[in-house]
C-alpha cells in the first residue's frame, strides 16, 4: 500500500518550510500568490489528502451543518434547503440532510446523530415537542435555527413566514371578490403554522362581519386525495360553499380536480385558494391562487443567522425573522368586486 503525502513531503520537494506549506493549503494570509500557486500545484501532483478531522480539531469547526425537515419531496423544503446550502457554499460548508416524517423519536434521533458528528449548526423545521433536546443543542453551544416550523424557545434564532398574515389575505381576497360561505381546509392545527392561518381565516371572517361555521373548515393534509375527500365530505352534508381557502396547495388541486369532476365551474361558480406556491400552481391550464412563502430567501436568511453568529463575538446573538407572505393571483379566483376594507 502506497504512503500518503505529507506536508513535510511537499515541503521538502519544494525545499520550503513546512508553515508554508500549511499556510498555503488553508488559504492564509502572509504567503505569495506564485508561492501559494506552487504549493497548491505539487500538493495536487502528489495526491496530497488533507486530514479534514485534524483540521476540525485545531479550528474548531467541522465545517458541516445539519438541515432537519419532516420530509425532502417537497418543493418548499428543498428550496428552502437549497437556499441553505447557496448561502454556505461560499464558505466551504458542508450539508447533511434529515428527515424526521413527523416522528417525534426520529427527530431525537438525527438530532443526536448530528451532535455527535460535531455539526457547527442545526437548521430544523419542526413538528414536533422536543424542548428538552432543543435545549441540549444550545447548551453545546451549537447555533440551532428553526425555519417555517418553530417552537416557543426564546434562546434560538428562527425565520418564518407570517402565516396569519397569509391566511388573512387570502380569505380577506374572497370576501372582497364575492364570496361570503368560505370553507377552510386546515392542516393540523397543533403545528403553530397551520394554526396561524386558520386564525388569519377567522380574523377575516370577523372584521368583514361573516359569520363563522365549524362545519366549514375541515382537516386535511398534503395530498390530492385529501382536497377530494374534504369536497366530497362537503357536499356530503349539503353546505357546498362559494369559496376554499385550503391551507395546503395540494389539498387545494384536489379539491378543483374533485369540483371539476362534479361539473362545478371554476372560479364562477367555487373560488380555490391554495397555500405554499408549488411550481404546479403556475403551470397549470387552470392556474391556482396562492400564497408565496419564499423558500429560497427562508433559507438564505437562515444561513445568514449563522455566519452572523460565526462573525460575532457573542455568539448566542438570537433574530427572530418574520418574512412577509405575497398573494399571487391567478385564474382560480374572481377579480375584486366590492371595496376593500
Amino acid at each position: 500500500m502506497q504512503r500518503k503525502s505529507t506536508i513535510y513531503d511537499i515541503a521538502a520537494k519544494l525545499n520550503v518550510s513546512v508553515a508554508t506549506v500549511s499556510r498555503a493549503l488553508n488559504d492564509k494570509p502572509n504567503i505569495s500568490a506564485k508561492t501559494k500557486k506552487l504549493v497548491l500545484k505539487t500538493a495536487a501532483e502528489m495526491h496530497y489528502e488533507q486530514n479534514l478531522l485534524a483540521v476540525a480539531l485545531k479550528s474548531g469547526r467541522s465545517q458541516n451543518v445539519g438541515v432537519i425537515v419532516p420530509r425532502i419531496d417537497s418543493y418548499f423544503f428543498s428550496t428552502v434547503i437549497k437556499g441553505i446550502e447557496e448561502a454556505l457554499n461560499p464558505y466551504h460548508y458542508n450539508v447533511i440532510i434529515c428527515q424526521t416524517y413527523r416522528d417525534k423519536n426520529t427527530e431525537l434521533t438525527k438530532i443526536e446523530a448530528l451532535l455527535n458528528s460535531q455539526v457547527d449548526a442545526i437548521f430544523i423545521s419542526t413538528s414536533n415537542d422536543n424542548e428538552a433536546a432543543y435545549e441540549r443543542v444550545l447548551e453545546k453551544n451549537v447555533p440551532l435555527i428553526f425555519f417555517d416550523r418553530t417552537t416557543d424557545i426564546e434562546t434560538a434564532s428562527s425565520v418564518t413566514i407570517n402565516d396569519f398574515e397569509g391566511g388573512y389575505q387570502a380569505t380577506k381576497h374572497l370576501i372582497n371578490s364575492g364570496c361570503k360561505k368560505i370553507a377552510h381546509f386546515s392542516g393540523d392545527q397543533n403545528i403553530p403554522i397551520f394554526r396561524e392561518r386558520f386564525l388569519g381565516y377567522r380574523k377575516a371572517l370577523d372584521d368583514f362581519a361573516i359569520d363563522y361555521n365549524e362545519n366549514l373548515v375541515i382537516k386535511t393534509r398534503s395530498s390530492l386525495e385529501e382536497g377530494k375527500n374534504a369536497v366530497k365530505n362537503l357536499i356530503s352534508q349539503n353546505i357546498l360553499p362559494d369559496a376554499i381557502f385550503s391551507a395546503i396547495d395540494y389539498a387545494a388541486l384536489g379539491a378543483i380536480q374533485e369540483l371539476q369532476e362534479g361539473g362545478y365551474k371554476i372560479p364562477e361558480e367555487i373560488s380555490v385558494i391554495g397555500f405554499s406556491n408549488e411550481p404546479f400552481t403556475k403551470f397549470m391550464e387552470l392556474s391556482i391562487t396562492t400564497i408565496n412563502q419564499f423558500p429560497l430567501e427562508m433559507g438564505k436568511m437562515a444561513a445568514q443567522i449563522f455566519l452572523e453568529q460565526l462573525d460575532s463575538a457573542d455568539a448566542k446573538i438570537i433574530k427572530k425573522v418574520v418574512l412577509n407572505p405575497e398573494l399571487i393571483l391567478r385564474k382560480t379566483t374572481k377579480e375584486i368586486s366590492v371595496i376593500d376594507k
